[in-house]
């Protein structure tokens, strides 16, 4: 049996049930470093080693499973059975595997969690998943499935997911996460692709400025054959509707059974609105392409934030090449400088009639400030009011004070705040939340990051030589 990686040296005797609950901190952290960072030098799996098969069957057998619908405990605590027993097969040939042990201690912590027992029932290898052609994550699945039985076996069984949010005056998140902040006075296309279209309308916020903020959302999911006809949605400043153009709440044939927080069961359709807060928050989901956008309205001025699959976002011609979310603002109307975004040493004309802020109280923090109130910030005191919202000073505090100091609106502050909690609620990368403006401490720190992920890495194997 032949080792492989650099972390070898003591595995053996590291990976005793002894040693594994003595040093189970620094294990998980050599892993997490292992894993999380895709540091390939540090490959321990060999040859005969099956923990990675045992991991691919849990997966499959808990993808499809849904925390709210009832039965879940059941079926997720069969499927941790089941992986348990097939680290147990293959205990002998993963000796001294850290990836292994790693497993072992997270199936204990998932059945401790769960109250599993360790003795019941364990599902088939393959279980059988329902097909549902208007469920994107069904859909997917399903072809998955067909594709292994048929020995393609490099096929992606989870879909991947983009992200694209605009907020303030106005700063757009792309795709590749990129930020940015853009004039783009009027209306410009967010999405347009073949199966959905999403365009904003921004208008100037204060004169002296070129930033505009928007007041106009129209969202238009494209017909999509036996599962949802045409739906407009159309969002402005003051009237953010919880139905489409044409007074429906939903489209499509009912296709999954779905639990609220009340525990009343529903049929999710293949197209939906939730009004969150009315006439402040909603969200649109389109199961049948994996699409949910959440809109907002705070102050006078809307943000927007989508999750929609990779997939669905390359499928676009030449004609429809103009999308912010997917090639970011043109270079003519960029207010940044290539990422730089410098603050205003001094505000702009805020006219005439300017009403002096009292302070809030932060007992809600999506409470919006009266329309039109304006108060000239200095940069603490910009500071010191994002600071109530933002508790990271990344790009989404720059952002904050940027808005503060160029309108003089604190319900810029709260745009920020809810556009990052939106982010943060749909970005399917987690590693990739942050993002620092350039010239800050910290954007040198995480443009190190990898390198002192190296580093540490290095640190930790030698600390398991030394502790062995």
């Amino acid at each position: 049996m032949g080792r492989a990686g650099c972390c070898y040296r003591g595995a053996e005797r590291l990976a005793s049930p002894s040693a594994v609950r003595r040093f189970r901190p620094l294990l998980l952290l050599i892993i997490g470093l292992c894993c999380g960072a895709h540091i390939g030098h540090c490959q321990v799996a060999t040859t005969q080693c099956r923990i990675q098969k045992c991991t691919t069957d849990f997966v499959s057998l808990t993808s499809h499973l849904t925390p709210a619908v009832d039965g879940f405990d059941t079926e997720f605590c069969k499927a941790l059975r089941a992986y348990s027993a097939c680290t147990q097969r293959t205990a002998k040939a993963c000796r001294g595997n850290l990836v292994f042990h790693s497993a072992l201690l997270g199936i204990s912590d998932l059945m401790s969690q769960r109250s599993c027992s360790t003795d019941g029932p364990t599902p088939s290898v393959h279980p059988e998943i329902p097909h549902e052609p208007c469920n994107y994550h069904s859909r997917t699945q399903h072809t998955h499935t067909h594709s292994h039985s048929h020995g393609h076996g490099h096929s992606r069984s989870w879909p991947g997911y983009l992200f694209c949010g605009l907020f303030g005056d106005p700063h757009l998140r792309t795709f590749k996460d990129s930020f940015q902040t853009c004039k783009v006075e009027g209306a410009w296309p967010l999405i347009d692709n073949d199966y959905l279209s999403v365009q904003v309308t921004n208008v100037p916020v204060v004169p002296g400025s070129s930033a505009t903020a928007t007041n106009k959302i129209t969202i238009i999911f494209k017909p999509y054959e036996g599962c949802t006809d045409q739906r407009v949605y159309q969002a402005v400043t003051d009237s953010l509707p919880a139905a489409f153009d044409d007074g429906t709440v939903s489209s499509g044939d009912p296709i999954h059974t779905s639990f609220g927080a009340d525990g009343v069961a529903g049929k999710v359709r293949a197209l939906w609105i939730s009004e969150r807060s009315p006439g402040r928050h909603v969200e649109l989901h389109a199961g049948y392409i994996g699409v949910t956008v959440i809109i907002r309205q705070l102050g006078r001025y809307l943000t927007l934030a989508v999750r929609i699959p990779e997939e669905m976002a390359q499928a676009y011609d030449d004609t429809q090449d103009l999308q912010l979310c997917l090639n970011g603002c043109p270079s003519s109307e960029r207010i940044d400088q290539a990422g730089h975004l410098p603050l205003p040493l001094s505000p702009p004309a805020l006219g005439l009639q300017q009403q002096q802020l009292r302070r809030p109280s932060y007992a809600s923090q999506t409470q919006a400030y009266p329309h039109g109130a304006t108060h000239v910030f200095a940069m603490d005191g910009a500071k010191e009011r994002c600071s109530e919202q933002l508790e990271v000073l990344d790009i989404y505090f720059h952002s904050c004070m940027f808005d503060l100091l160029t309108t003089g609106d604190a319900n810029f502050t709260l745009a920020a705040h809810s556009a990052q909690k939106d982010m943060e609620s749909l970005h399917p990368h987690r590693d990739r939340w942050r993002i620092y403006p350039r010239g800050s401490a910290a954007s040198y720190f995480h443009s190190d990051s990898h390198l002192i992920k190296k580093l540490a890495l290095l640190l930790l194997c030698a600390l398991s030589i030394v502790f062995v």
